[in-house]
């Protein structure tokens, strides 16, 4: 069944688990003096969160769900230095790489929280979000552990919780089956309208996306698919996603 906009998220919900290790290989000396000098100072502060608290000039604040190595993140917060970037990532190596990219870049409006997102979710305001990127997550595709996927109907109440009258949520895969569930259980949401009118909407990447390492490395099962949706007044009426011309080609 999927949940609308008004679903809370459980405060009791499974441990986190990633597809791929939350640690691989050892951190070099000169990134890990980086990490402890630095990512005190860009994490989240633990409790009720108010964005504006941490960058009170945001014309507005943007989440990365597992920004993997920051690549994306990064380059999104340096070309709009006025808007408040979220990044959530489990993986050391991930947080470790980001936290360079940041160090790098010198880059004042990002901060991270290096866990579970859920967490964090669960600690924002109501419509705080203008902006959420679900960008090629662990993709589990064994049949069995689709239940581990980030994209389930709780996680999307809970998103459109967050996410502002207006808000833009994008997700993008190159797992087929994952882009499937995606459109299916973000676009059968109430709260959410998939903004694609035409097939390069979602075939080719978005004009504002950056694409990274990862994504090049192109891991998965299809091309690069990116569905882009709209966080809907309550009041709005919806076309179920059913109706809509078909995702990708067969």
């Amino acid at each position: 069944m999927t949940l609308g906009a008004d679903v809370e998220m459980s405060d009791h919900h499974p441990p986190l688990r990633s597809f791929g290790r939350l640690k691989s290989r050892p951190i070099k000396p000169r990134q890990a003096a980086l990490v402890e000098q630095r990512l005190p100072g860009l994490r989240v502060p633990e409790g009720a969160l108010d964005p504006a608290a941490l960058k009170p000039d945001a014309a507005e604040t943007w989440l990365e769900i597992g920004f993997g190595g920051g690549e994306h993140m990064a380059a999104q917060a340096a070309r709009r230095p006025d808007v408040l970037v979220l990044g959530a990532e489990p993986f050391t190596n991930g947080v470790a790489s980001a936290v360079r990219h940041i160090a790098e870049q010198g880059l004042a409006n990002v901060r991270l929280h290096d866990g579970d997102v859920r967490d964090l979710l669960a600690r924002l305001p109501d419509a705080s979000l203008a902006r959420v990127f679900i960008l090629f997550p662990d993709p589990w595709p064994k049949a069995r552990h689709h239940k581990r996927r980030l994209v389930q109907s709780a996680a999307v109440g809970e998103l459109a919780r967050v996410l502002r009258p207006g808000g833009r949520l994008r997700f993008a895969s190159d797992w087929a089956d994952y882009v499937d569930q995606a459109l299916a259980v973000i676009g059968g949401n109430p709260a959410f309208a998939w903004t694609a009118a035409r097939a390069d909407d979602w075939r080719r990447p978005p004009a504002d996306h950056v694409t990274t390492r990862y994504e090049e490395k192109r891991l998965g099962d299809c091309a690069p698919v990116f569905l882009d949706f709209v966080r809907l007044p309550a009041a709005t009426p919806v076309i179920p996603v059913s109706a809509r011309a078909e995702h990708r080609d067969p």
